[in-house]
């Protein structure tokens, strides 16, 4: 990958309308094992993915209590501090983990503020720059959930509060009790049932953050439409997705995810893929 490649030509959003990242970030959750399931295969490159996404100027990472559980957290600690002032930590709770692959929504008050303070510690952060909820648990109010970490911010423990996986009227019923500035929803090129939120999240100044970006499926095969534009940019079609997203939105903030070194440097190498507008149509009418 050329060196003058940087996460920082993907531009910056504002989180929040103050804590500015650039929009290409890294998501953590595959450092851990199989499952999202305890220690990772390989503990030092792990450690030197972290590093080396810090050096290609990625400013923002999401992680969660739940991945590993706190295997993901702990990890980042490890590796990056004493923190980089411009890195912006973003993690979640709400999620329960009893084995690998499984999760299990809980959403009781005591039980956020507890998940809250182990990350704290695991992260070894004083404040969590932003803590979203990883799930609406349906057995507790909503209010009461997004309450608790309206609780936990006035505390100064959470700077800002996110969501994940929620509907514009969640989101909606969410605001009225603490100010959300962050969504993080399943999208991507071929996946796009989340597209009244993100115009939701537009339309408010709000981070839309998709899990599973790097989607492509049928789109990828041989002589299909991101292969094609993938040879014109001599680019992957994974790269082609990512540029694609940060076409798509201002507010789009791509995590894209891997325990591998290369794979790293190729994700934020798609920061320097620009598609023009007939090039974008391309792609989003081809599903």
């Amino acid at each position: 990958m050329s060196s003058n490649v940087s996460a920082k030509m993907s531009g910056s959003f504002a989180i929040g309308g103050d804590l500015s990242v650039n929009r290409l970030g890294y998501g953590a959750m595959q450092l851990t094992g199989p499952g999202v399931w305890g220690p990772p295969r390989d503990h030092e490159e792990a450690i030197r993915v972290l590093r080396r996404a810090v050096e290609l100027g990625v400013t923002f990472i999401d992680t969660a209590d739940s991945y590993g559980p706190f295997v993901s957290e702990m990890l980042i600690k490890e590796a990056l501090r004493p923190y980089p002032d411009d890195l912006v930590i973003a993690t979640k709770a709400g999620l329960t983990r009893s084995g690998p692959n499984d999760w299990r929504p809980v959403g009781r008050p005591e039980y956020l503020r507890q998940q809250v303070e182990l990350s704290l510690r695991h992260l070894g952060l004083e404040t969590i720059d932003l803590l979203q909820l990883h799930r609406i648990d349906p057995k507790v109010p909503l209010e009461d959930q997004v309450g608790e970490l309206a609780l936990l911010q006035k505390e100064g423990k959470i700077r800002y509060i996110g969501l994940s996986e929620v509907t514009v009227e969640e989101l909606e019923q969410a605001s009225k009790t603490a100010q959300i500035v962050s969504v993080q929803n399943l999208y991507n090129l071929a996946k796009r049932d989340a597209e009244p939120v993100l115009e939701h999240c537009e339309a408010h100044n709000i981070a839309f953050i998709p899990w599973f970006p790097l989607a492509t499926g049928e789109l990828a095969k041989e002589g299909g439409p991101l292969d094609e534009l993938a040879k014109r940019h001599n680019a992957k079609p994974s790269q082609l997705a990512l540029a694609w997203l940060l076409k798509r939105s201002r507010v789009m903030l791509p995590i894209p995810g891997t325990s591998s070194v290369g794979h790293l440097e190729e994700n934020v190498a798609a920061a320097g893929i620009q598609l023009n507008d007939e090039e974008f149509s391309t792609l989003s009418r081809a599903v």
